[in-house]
């Protein structure tokens, strides 16, 4: 009877283990393309400054697709962690 208390609360040990890796790698991801996302914008409005609220707009368009896949990342993680 203890054993398998045991393997339970093991396997709910690496249920939030997951959990954690989930939500780890969906913060490191979309952080990683922010900073890219970012510093090519500068790089551009630096190259051509009369370009430069029409690369901000895009910018920022393009940031909002990248937090959805962040909230997507992190959806996932709470639903692995309570629900699955």
């Amino acid at each position: 009877m203890e054993m398998l208390a045991l393997l339970q609360a093991d396997a709910e040990g690496l249920k939030m283990l997951g959990t954690g890796v989930a939500a780890g790698l969906a913060s490191v991801g979309p952080g990683v393309g922010l900073g890219y996302l970012v510093g090519k914008t500068i790089e551009s409005i630096t190259r051509q400054p009369e370009m430069g609220g029409e690369a901000r707009t895009l910018m920022f368009i393009g940031i909002a697709f990248v937090e959805a896949l962040a909230l997507y990342g992190l959806v996932f993680a709470i639903l692995l962690a309570f629900v699955l």
